[in-house]
């Protein structure tokens, strides 16, 4: 018999040397979507120990900045040795405490890993510019200088992916890092806690509390948000957050690198590969269960073919195994809680009141929050006000267009702008979805799904989606403050755009 999600979290925080300080009788009571049963109970952070936690890492900035960019780069490739050692066991969490697949579970562990690798690369070049000056014997230069505390909010879906992202690159940039975790996956960001110790221990002269975790609710990600000592907030979560977090952070003029909500879609024309379609399909729309910012929403056929890929979607969706998402073959875990079920279960009747429930929808009788994911035809009508917000579930709308410029122009048409993708074969259509007139989202693919992003390009979106850039690229620039050297190397005192000031 299978042990409860509860009683395998206990064990794997244990293996992991999550110390016993952080349990508690009285605080946050942790509870597993694989099966419901109650977990652990942290202690809570309050607001005094959310003012030291800030102080201390404030303090670690003062000597972190000075450590040389190459060497803070060795504490992340230690990191990285250490989720490596550590990957079976943080993977298990992920999918006992937010109810990902096994495969997606090792697959955010290895994302850490590989943002790690990332982050030590670009620890050799945080490059700066030479850039001409008008006077003689100047030089003018532009550099990136550590910016201090980096404030990293993450939500439930990615527990441990989304703090990589942001703490590998914030430590090679000479930035502390403090993390306010989900209060629905805060055992993940222990146990990361516990691994990056490790870490740390093995570089031997790493300042204290370079990487700190608050446990708490939305009170604590507050005066976390407003704190005039943290230069920048990472928040990822739901457009409602991100909003909150951005007019806080802004108030005392802050900076915000918001990754929030995604209403995705793929438009699919005559000429798309079906097979190939289908197959990215299930995976964006049913994948983690539809919890992804990046999963399918919305996808656009073309009226020929409409019919043929309804018929192949059906078949697929009635197939997928839903399940513990601990046993093999299983592809959908469960949702993570009552309040995500509650939303999902108004849409899919809404959506058949709307347009016709083609599959799915129905809640599988077991513990835990389970669902079958749900096809919703809505024809050729327009998006309707429930199309046009995000369900945080695996629900799928589909319509059907008649020219390309219309099925760009509805895929443009919502609030979010993360991620976007177009199947086809014609090199015309794939261009113009690419080019400046077509997807207004910060992800385009062409025969690629919208979700499933690799970490060597900058992620994040446009609109209510946030605007934020983080992971590859030169996301990194976000976690540092620029800045403009000149030096006079002559001995006279020329002055820019030959201004004379002669005393």
């Amino acid at each position: 018999m299978t042990a409860s999600a509860a009683a395998e979290s206990r064990d794997i925080l244990r293996r992991l040397g999550v110390p016993e300080a952080a349990f508690a009788d009285t605080g946050l009571t942790t509870r597993s979507p694989v099966d419901g049963s109650a977990g652990p109970t942290l202690a809570q952070a309050d607001p005094a120990a959310v003012d030291a936690v800030v102080a201390l890492s404030a303090e670690a900035f003062q000597a972190w900045r000075r450590v040389p960019a190459p060497r803070r780069g060795e504490l992340v490739r230690l990191l990285g040795e250490e989720l490596r050692a550590a990957k079976a066991d943080l993977a298990a969490l992920v999918t006992l405490e937010p109810g990902k697949i096994v495969s997606e579970g090792l697959g955010e562990v290895q994302e850490m890993i590989d943002v790690c690798d990332f982050a030590v690369g670009l620890s050799r070049q945080l490059y700066g510019l030479t850039l001409p000056s008008e006077r003689p014997g100047h030089h003018m230069r532009e550099t990136y200088q550590p910016l201090g505390p980096v404030l990293v909010i993450s939500a439930f879906n990615f527990p441990v992916a989304v703090w990589s992202w942001n703490a590998a690159l914030a430590l090679v940039c000479g930035d502390p890092v403090i993390w306010k975790p989900s209060e629905k996956t805060p055992l993940t960001a222990l146990a990361t806690q516990a691994i990056f110790a490790r870490a740390a221990a093995r570089f031997g002269d790493a300042p204290a509390h370079l990487s700190q975790v608050v446990i708490g609710g939305r009170e604590a990600g507050e005066a976390l948000a407003a704190d005039p000592r943290i230069p920048l907030v990472s928040a990822t979560g739901s457009t409602r957050m991100g909003k909150a977090v951005a007019q806080s952070v802004a108030a005392r003029l802050g900076r915000s690198l918001l990754e929030l909500g995604g209403n995705n879609a793929m438009i699919v024309t005559p000429s798309a590969d079906l097979d190939l379609a289908v197959r990215a399909i299930a995976f964006s729309a049913v994948g983690t269960a539809g919890q992804r910012c990046t999963s399918l929403r919305r996808l656009f056929v073309h009226q020929s073919i409409a019919g043929d890929l309804a018929v192949r979607l059906t078949k697929a969706y009635e197939s997928l195994p839903v399940g513990d998402p601990r046993e093999d073959g299983v592809l959908v875990g469960p949702l993570i809680d009552e309040d995500a079920y509650a939303a999902f279960r108004e849409a899919v009747d809404r959506g058949a009141e709307e347009g016709v429930l083609i599959v799915g929808g129905e809640r599988l009788d077991r513990p835990g929050v389970y669902v079958r994911p749900a096809l919703i035809g809505m024809g050729s009508a327009g998006q309707t006000d429930l199309v046009l917000q995000e369900t945080f579930a695996p629900i799928l709308y589909m319509f059907a267009w008649e020219d390309f410029d219309q099925a760009v122009e509805m895929q443009n048409a919502v609030p979010q702008g993360l991620s976007s993708c177009v199947f086809t074969d014609s090199v015309r259509e794939a261009e113009q979805f690419l080019s400046a007139w077509g997807s207004d989202c910060g992800i385009a693919n062409v025969n690629i799904g919208p979700s499933g992003a690799e970490i060597g390009g900058a992620f994040g979106g446009e609109k209510d989606t946030g605007g934020g850039r983080e992971s590859g690229s030169d996301a990194w620039k976000a976690y540092m403050r620029r800045q403009t050297q000149t030096v006079n190397f002559s001995r006279d005192l020329p002055l820019a755009q030959g201004v004379r000031f002669d005393v």
